[in-house]
């Protein structure tokens, strides 16, 4: 019996943008994929040749405001 291949952590920030339009942070991908790393995966994405736009956002903290970065598949 062949091993069943587990999704990548790419796999699943692609699978999470594909659901979600509005984009993936950080806190998001690890939170739902297990991971550390989203820029790391946004390149690997990027350079499976899918096209990820980004932009910094700003979000309320228990201290304030932070700017966070945001990816998305571009249309």
């Amino acid at each position: 019996m062949g091993r069943i291949k587990k999704p990548s952590q790419a796999d699943k920030i692609y699978e999470y943008m594909t659901a979600h339009t509005s984009g993936i942070t950080a806190l998001q991908a690890l939170k739902y994929c297990g991971c550390l790393d989203l820029a790391g995966r946004i390149r690997d994405l990027k350079e499976r040749g899918i096209s990820i736009s980004s932009e910094y956002i700003k979000v309320s903290t228990s201290t304030g405001e932070a700017r966070v970065k945001r990816y998305w598949i571009a249309e």
